[in-house]
């Protein structure tokens, strides 16, 4: 019995510094979640571009996507979710996984993949430094999807974002490559570029317009093209409840090139940054 309580002791005392860690970790979360923005441009997020900025927030995002045939799929929460600042320039993602509407008997409508994201931030200044930053990010899908509404395996997107801040407009963009884990011959490879030039009126207005560009290779789309030109207002961040915000915005998505899955796409995004 005196060697149980001994070891029981023992186990409390190497245990003892980990809680007290974690007691300081989640006590100094905000705290770092407020340094880690700090050190970084205060833009909006845009509407479809991932930010290269470090964020923390609930978001929910509301798709309208138009076929080629004018039949409407409704996309609810647009592959959106919590965004967490889990250490000092990471943010983790957890995107809740979509529910898809497709208006077409024919088609089964049900939930989309889930998906992940991991931010590093490589480069950063704030207003007062440059306006600059540059993040890397990892992503990948999970074949979660209902039906026909995922992929068949999961895919793996390493992308690389940036951006510049010049007084009271910016431009942010990012560059990756989605990749499938297998039959990449069915699926195909994506090339993704998306760039955002935004300006930023009465403090909380940001008028922006967006160039939304997939180049497929491999798959049913192989050596197609698509781009969209999406303008948009995003308002906020807004005052909510404590060190909650409100930010929300809206867009709507035209095809500018002759091949396009989707046209007239319109966009409503709802964010709660804390």
């Amino acid at each position: 019995m005196r060697k149980i309580v001994s070891l029981f002791v023992l186990a409390i005392f190497c245990w003892a510094p980990k809680l007290n860690a974690q007691d300081g970790y989640f006590a100094n979360w905000f705290a770092r979640v407020d340094k880690t923005k700090d050190e970084q441009p205060h833009w909006v997020t845009p509407l479809a571009t991932t930010t290269p900025r470090l964020e923390e927030e609930y978001r929910y995002d509301q798709l309208w996507q138009v076929n080629g045939k004018g039949v409407t799929t409704d996309n609810y929460d647009g592959g959106k979710g919590l965004e967490l600042i889990p250490f000092e320039k990471v943010e983790a993602i957890f995107n809740v996984p979509p529910y898809i509407a497709h208006n077409n008997t024919k088609v089964a409508d049900g939930w989309g993949d889930a998906a992940f994201l991991v931010k590093y931030r490589l480069l950063s200044a704030n207003e007062q430094h440059g306006s600059y930053i540059l993040t890397a990010f990892l992503g990948w899908s999970v074949p979660t999807g209902q039906f026909s509404n995922g992929a068949l395996h999961a895919i793996i997107t390493p992308t690389i974002a940036y951006g510049k801040g010049f007084g009271n407009f910016d431009a942010q963009g990012t560059f990756g490559v989605a990749l499938p884990v297998a039959d990449t011959n069915l699926i195909g490879r994506s090339f993704l570029f998306n760039n955002t030039l935004q300006y930023r009126v009465l403090r909380k207005l940001w008028p922006e317009v967006e160039f939304n560009s997939t180049i497929f290779q491999d798959g049913k789309n192989d050596g197609m093209k698509q781009n969209f030109v999406t303008p948009g207002l995003v308002m906020g961040r807004f005052h909510f409840l404590g060190r909650v915000g409100f930010t929300v915005g809206g867009g709507y998505q035209i095809a500018t090139t002759h091949f396009h899955t989707s046209n007239h796409n319109a966009i409503l995004s709802i964010r709660f940054p804390f």
